[in-house]
């Protein structure tokens, strides 16, 4: 029996569409969908259990996989089957996560998981610009208590215009690369990259990816309708007692205030708010606080956020005495590590980044094989956080998606300066060594100043800055914060990173957490991060103002050649052999790769020692070398032998022709000793090809004048140069041969 099936299509324009099904696949998940533009097609179910889990969070996980089938590809590596996910899947569930999370009720527990496959790949439509439509559309046909419909959209901007959902090759000609998420009221998260636009630039994007936003989510409420909406489940919810938190809000508010206005440490602050806590607590007797259970501790937080949120809207303060647009302290130091290649340390308040530079050649690049993108970054970032840095001690289980999300944002702003010139592959690694607000914007500051050191020759500095918003809708009131903290993170209405250079924005990463918020106030938000931004720039470019002229001592030069396509086997030399023993002699790396383009070989070679860089330049000079006919050359003995001398150019050792003994002077010659010997150093002219001994011919005494009264010798003449002895001019008896012929012809005449 053929499944009834349920569709909506949404129309992207430029004959592009999105259709949503469900009813034909995965039927026992409690809601699923197949999206698919083109021939890309993305699976995805959600699945909810009915049983609250005990814990105080939601544990939501979404998870997204490109299978390679999908693109008609087998894994790469030794084992043929998917395994952990790459870092660009990881980057796509954050995107999703970020969007989905805030939309369950906090009071929802029950293990939700959202699963999204890539089931077709086509090479035209990214797949990662649709997984938010797919989860959402999924959780509407599910009895999931669930906000409202939501959906993720990619902008691009391809010359001047705006464009939805670009295909990879309008990216690649695109200057504006963002993801929006968002409901069909209000925006809820941004994040991408750009091309140093303004502020305003960055708003209109937002406001063209949300227009189109609004009519996908339009779409699944009418799927869902045309499906048949499902009740929302029941679930037990959390425990209230308005009372209880009224007291508790009573006991703490004032003592929560008055210690976040004194400004103080963090380690300070958060000893001082424990105790506030642990004197309400045992103000209750061990039954009672047996009865309310966690529930002291959840009315105390509410109150301590009350309290901090107040005190900034009503006096400006903030819980380490700054004003709201006021940095911490910035100090710097590049150099700092003496065997790298170029190092720095960013420290701004309690947060501080060390980051690392090394260089290397295209074979050190890092290789990207996901069924929807093949290919390889020749820059890349790579951040680790360690429990330390926030003093903390716990187990460490591989990279995190947050190490991966950061380490990317960090990227994407600092890759666009890197010109496209360098010829090195380039890795920096952020090493989080203190946290107490945005490591990843202390790392991008960090990572400017290592490329610097290192002496990557940035287009410009870059600086990033982790800004906050509080915001209270029955007054009117907002407040937004430059730098936050740790704690503001998490109590603010908006957080939002922004990085960028003195001429406009290169990065973005926004979560917001209220609804409507207003482009007027996302406007002046980001107006505010650039003052800052550029504050930090400055504390940048007074450590290091520009980059180092070369590379350091230590680290290796590159220098890249191009040879024409035919030179690359002799460079290479049979099995290997002529680059492997040149790699030993000189202790350089020698790469080299072919351009299709250009039909040339690009050789790149990396050493420490720059006699060992020109010797290897002097080895493809000499493998290249090609006489011209007529010219004079300088030429080396390296061989003797009875009939002449082999010699080798000069200019290009490893080129060795033979001199012929008649060749050495305008006199008879006897013995080759009588005129060179090994090691002497002369000219002689090239003359090509020798039409008689098809070999190379070179000519000493080509350039050397002609003795006096010297008659050159008469040509030979193998036909008929015969004397009166039947002999020819090489002195050869022809009579006995001339005898046979006549015979021969006579027996022909019979």
């Amino acid at each position: 029996m053929i499944p009834k099936t349920f569709k909506e299509v949404i129309d992207l324009g430029d004959g592009r569409e999105i259709s949503i099904e469900t009813g034909k696949l995965a039927k026992q998940a409690h809601g699923s969908v197949v999206v698919q533009s083109g021939k890309c097609m993305l699976l995805c179910t959600v699945v909810s259990n009915y049983k609250q889990s005990d814990v105080d969070f939601l544990p939501l996980t979404v998870d997204y996989r490109e299978k390679f089938a999908a693109a008609g590809r087998y894994p790469g590596g030794f084992f043929k089957r998917e395994a952990r996910p790459s870092d660009g899947e990881v980057l796509t569930m954050r995107l999703v996560d970020r969007v989905l999370r805030p939309l369950f009720p906090k009071d929802y527990h029950s293990e939700t998981q959202v699963m999204i496959q890539l089931m077709s790949h086509d090479d035209e439509v990214m797949p990662d610009a649709m997984a938010g439509l797919a989860a959402s559309a999924a959780i509407q046909l599910s009895d999931f208590p669930f906000e409202c419909a939501i959906s993720e959209a990619r902008v691009g901007r391809v010359n001047g215009e705006f464009v939805i959902n670009p295909t990879r090759a309008q990216l690649e000609e695109s200057d504006i690369d963002m993801m929006i998420g968002a409901s069909a009221d209000s925006v809820m998260m941004v994040e991408g990259e750009m091309e140093e636009i303004s502020e305003e630039e960055m708003t209109e994007a937002i406001k063209f990816a949300h227009e189109a936003i609004k009519v996908q989510c339009a779409a699944q409420v009418r799927l869902a309708e045309a499906f048949g909406k499902k009740e929302v489940r029941e679930y037990e919810g959390e425990r209230e007692d308005e009372d209880l938190a009224k007291k508790i809000h009573d006991m703490a508010y004032d003592k929560v205030y008055a210690i976040a206005k004194a400004g103080s440490a963090k380690h300070e602050r958060s000893n001082a708010f424990s105790e506030i806590k642990e004197e309400i607590k045992a103000s209750f007797s061990e039954e009672e606080q047996e009865d309310y259970g966690d529930l002291l501790s959840k009315y105390y937080y509410k109150a301590e956020k009350a309290a901090i949120r107040d005190l900034t809207l009503n006096e400006g303060s903030r819980l380490d005495g700054r004003k709201t647009d006021e940095i911490r302290p910035i100090w710097c130091e590049v150099d700092y590590l003496p065997s790298t290649h170029g190092s720095a340390i960013f420290t701004r308040g309690e947060t501080q980044a060390l980051a690392t530079v090394t260089l290397g050649t295209s074979r050190d690049a890092n290789q990207l094989d996901m069924p929807s993108f093949e290919g390889e970054e020749r820059f890349y970032l790579h951040y680790n956080f360690p429990p330390f840095s926030t003093g903390e001690a716990r187990p460490i289980r591989g990279t995190s998606r947050r190490e991966v999300g950061h380490g990317n944002l960090a990227q994407r702003a600092l890759k666009g300066m890197v010109p496209d010139e360098c010829p090195y592959t380039v890795r920096v690694v952020s090493e989080v060594l203190e946290s107490n607000g945005s490591s990843s914007m202390a790392t991008v500051c960090s990572g400017t100043m290592a490329l610097m050191d290192a002496g990557v020759q940035l287009k410009k500095p870059v600086s990033g800055i982790a800004m906050g918003l509080i915001s209270d809708a029955d007054s009117g009131k907002y407040a937004v914060l430059s730098d936050i903290l740790g704690d503001e993170d998490h109590l603010g209405d908006m957080d939002f990173k922004v990085t960028g250079t003195a001429d406009g924005i290169t990065a973005c990463q926004m979560d917001i957490k209220v609804k409507g918020l207003s482009y007027e106030i996302l406007v002046n938000a980001l107006k505010q991060a650039r003052d800052g931004r550029l504050h930090i720039l400055e504390k940048l470019t007074e450590t290091i103002a520009t980059p180092a002229d070369d590379v350091k001592p230590h680290a290796p030069k590159m220098i890249t050649r191009r040879i024409p396509n035919e030179f690359i086997g002799a460079l290479i030399g049979p099995g290997g052999k002529v680059i492997q023993e040149l790699q030993k002699e000189t202790g350089c790396t020698i790469v080299i790769n072919e351009d299709p383009v250009t039909e040339e070989g690009i050789v790149e070679i990396l050493g420490t020692d720059q006699n060992g860089i020109d010797q290897v330049l002097a080895k493809i000079d000499s493998i290249m070398f090609k006489p011209e006919v007529g010219s004079i050359y300088e030429v080396k003995v390296i061989k003797m032998l009875d009939f002449g001398a082999v010699v080798e150019y000069v200019e290009a050792p490893g080129n060795e022709v033979l001199l012929h003994v008649s060749e050495l002077a305008w006199e008879r010659t006897e013995n080759v000793s009588d005129v060179v010997n090994m090691g002497d150093v002369f000219d002689v002219k090239y003359f090509g090809l020798d039409k008689r001994t098809r070999k190379e011919k070179v000519s000493r005494k080509a350039i050397l004048p002609k003795p006096e009264g010297y008659v050159d010798r008469p040509p030979r003449d193998n036909n008929r140069g015969r004397d009166n002895r039947g002999r020819d001019n090489r002195g050869r008896d022809n009579r006995r041969d001339n005898g046979r012929d006549n015979r021969r012809t006579e027996a022909k005449k019979e």
